[in-house]
């Protein structure tokens, strides 16, 4: 393999931005841009009936490792992290801010279920609402005083928020500490309707596809909500900021606004996932909101494609699905999982389906995530500051 760089200062014609080339989606973005409405609204049409096809025992038998429930793979984990990864893509893809505590909003809005359903007898629908503000409300106690910080500093703060959350359940006799808070109702069965052997409103312990179906819908409104957002004035001043927040400042942008809101509305997705885990595992306990799950998450968003929605949804069921596929292998299948990111990043750094814009960015060197990944250098670039030349 050729690897080095010609006379411009590009990979050669063997070099890895000729692979990156060959794997681009431009032609599929292209028809995709010319497409008429009818043919979109079909597309769509046919994604949500492969979604609600997806737990399908045929689909499982190649998805799932032998001994594997595919659709309990689906709900517990797959579905999680790609509304987990919708919400967190809102403040890293969209806003540009790396947080690394996104793990103490899921456990948020999981305790708030635990809490209120166990101890005050509230039904899942009153705690899910609930658990969403509350979620959100704790994205802006967080943003409100540490927001005015950028880069690695603020992610040190996000981190340092995930870890205060999961001591505070640790040490707190309230939600019983490390033995976590148990009894948790499942949500109540709305209609006893059944098709093909399935009853999609009947939550219990023995079927896990009603709490994927439920996932799949949450699913579905965080993308029609965030999209939409993506798409208005709100939207427009996310991409300023992520690009040069001191410029969008100079404009008119109340950055420190929209940067609250970001954090807000990630925050708030990723509470209403805590509430269908809690819910589904009937028991939650500190234990299950490690640093870890705020590591995995954000490596999907990195991996699938900063900032584009499919991109996001893909990288974070890949990161859930691929250890638990290759599980047979014991402990060598972390090794096999760092070894494909490792790859994925050398050959495809913008993610598996980056946007366009986070590509363009990634390889005018500021590493495809605004100013938190300035000092990256993008294909063709040296790393460090750059010199009067390179600014021609």
């Amino acid at each position: 393999m050729n690897l080095t760089k010609n006379g411009n200062g590009n990979d050669g014609p063997g070099g890895l931005q000729a692979y990156r080339d060959r794997l681009s989606l431009d032609p599929l973005r292209n028809a995709w841009a010319t497409a008429p409405g009818p043919v979109r609204w079909a597309v769509y049409l046919l994604l949500v009936i492969g979604g609600l096809l997806l737990p399908s025992q045929s689909i499982g038998e190649f998805m799932a490792p032998s001994g594997s429930d595919w659709p309990s793979m689906l709900s517990n984990q797959i579905a999680i992290y790609v509304l987990l990864a919708l919400g967190l893509n809102v403040v890293v893809g969209m806003a540009g801010l790396l947080d690394l505590g996104y793990v103490a909003f899921y456990a948020v809005g999981g305790y708030t279920m635990a809490i209120f359903a166990t101890k005050y007898g509230w039904s899942f629908w009153e705690s899910l609402f609930l658990a969403i503000a509350f979620a959100g409300l704790s994205g802006l106690i967080l943003g409100a005083p540490t927001l005015r910080l950028r880069g690695d500093y603020l992610a040190i703060v996000t981190l340092g928020f995930g870890e205060i959350v999961k001591r505070t359940a640790n040490n707190s006799s309230y939600v019983n500490g490390p033995r976590g808070v148990q009894g948790i109702p499942h949500p109540p069965t709305l209609s006893e309707f059944e098709i093909f052997g399935v009853q999609p409103l009947k939550y219990g312990l023995l079927d896990s596809r009603p709490y994927y179906y439920l996932l799949l819908l949450f699913i579905i409104i965080a993308i029609i909500f965030v999209k939409r957002l993506d798409r208005s004035r709100v939207g427009r001043a996310w991409a300023s900021i992520r690009e040069d927040e001191d410029a969008a400042e100079l404009m008119g942008v109340p950055t420190f606004k929209f940067k609250l809101a970001a954090f807000a509305i990630g925050a708030a997705i990723g509470g209403s996932g805590g509430v269908v885990f809690a819910s589904q595992q009937t028991s939650i306990n500190p234990q299950n909101f490690e640093f870890l799950v705020s590591a995995l998450i954000l490596a999907g968003v990195v991996l699938g494609g900063s900032g584009n929605i499919p991109g996001v949804m893909l990288g974070a069921a890949v990161l859930a699905w691929l250890p638990e596929r290759f599980r047979f292998l014991s402990d060598y299948r972390m090794l096999i999982f760092g070894a494909a990111l490792v790859v994925m990043m050398i050959f495809r750094p913008e993610g598996l389906w980056p946007s366009r814009q986070r590509k363009a960015e990634l390889a005018e060197g500021t590493g495809g995530m605004g100013s938190m990944g300035a000092e990256v250098a993008g294909p063709g670039q040296s790393a460090g500051p750059v010199t009067a030349e390179e600014g021609k």
